[in-house]
């Protein structure tokens, strides 16, 4: 019985998908969409993780097999103010049998800041090529009515071993301070409100983690967070506006970038954008301005003028 040209092609494409690793299905590029995911849900190899930063969050309602990342907790080291360490890190992992052909999607509350930060760590931990982002987090599922669920996973653990730390995508204030003072070729981005920005505010209302002085980095260009995404689905614009945008402000990826913000969690979802989606050189200062700020004897500038009153 002869079979024709266009039946065998099928037949053999079929045949194919059935030896393709599952993961290979997940979308191309470094963001997921909702509608991808909410088919995808089931998939063992597809790993869910929820980074939020409002409290309760995750215990009203996640999506469902999402395992609850502790931003607070479990991506830094409570004692001294950095990051988790690599066996701190690939525990967590571990836990939630993430293995090596895993693809990890996060998500969170607050247009995926703190997910962005997330990822920003994985990607430091060498795990950039399997990480992608849920665009629109939380905002923009909830926003299409998908399922959320309150169950907590419990998944067979794996033998994952992380990277070291790359440095290549951290700065440190002496990173941020050669270029201030011309020993290094890169262009600073803050990515903070305008008023921040200018020094007219010191934090936005209702922050714990404050600067004694209020004002930017010498030379920094403002590029607010906000800009990079849809207002009303939080998910991120076009690469081709993305590119636009930046580099309107003199920013397209010709010199490495330092991004930062107030405490590093706003500037990792610019990180993301400049880094993962228009592949820029960039680090994320997540010292921020809480640490730039309050530094002994280094310069800010401070267009507003305004002095702290200690309180």
């Amino acid at each position: 019985m002869s079979i024709s040209r266009s039946w065998a092609g099928a037949l053999v494409a079929g045949a194919l998908a059935l030896f393709l690793p599952v993961a290979a299905l997940a979308q191309q590029g470094p963001l997921v969409d909702a509608e991808w995911l909410s088919k995808n849900l089931d998939n063992p190899k597809v790993r869910v993780f929820e980074v939020s930063v409002d409290p309760g969050v995750y215990e009203r309602g996640h999506i469902p097999g999402a395992v609850n990342i502790n931003w607070h907790t479990d991506l830094v080291d409570t004692v001294r103010r950095d990051i988790a360490s690599s066996a701190k890190f690939q525990d967590l992992l571990q836990k939630a049998g993430v293995t090596k052909d895993t693809t990890i999607v996060l998500y969170g509350d607050n247009n995926n800041w703190f997910a962005a930060w997330g990822a920003w760590v994985f990607n430091i931990y060498g795990l950039g090529d399997q990480v992608k982002l849920l665009d629109g987090g939380r905002k923009y599922w909830e926003k299409l009515g998908l399922p959320l669920d309150t169950k907590v996973p419990a998944y067979a653990r794996s033998d994952l071993t992380v990277s070291a730390a790359n440095p290549q995508l951290r700065a440190r204030l002496a990173d941020v301070l050669e270029v201030v003072d011309g020993k290094k070729n890169a262009v600073i981005v803050d990515i903070r409100s305008p008023d921040e920005f200018s020094g007219k505010l010191f934090a936005p209302e209702g922050s714990r983690e404050l600067s004694i002085r209020a004002g930017h980095v010498p030379g920094a260009k403002n590029v607010t967070w906000s800009k990079a995404v849809d207002p009303e689905t939080g998910k991120f614009k076009s690469k081709e506006e993305l590119k636009k945008l930046y580099a309107d402000a003199g920013v397209d990826g010709s010199k490495p970038v330092i991004v930062y913000c107030r405490i590093g969690e706003r500037s990792s979802h610019t990180w993301f954008a400049l880094s993962r989606i228009l592949g820029y050189e960039v680090r994320n200062y997540d010292g921020s301005w809480t640490e730039y700020g309050n530094a002994v004897g280094v310069p800010i500038a401070n267009v507003a003028g305004t002095v702290w009153q200690g309180k």
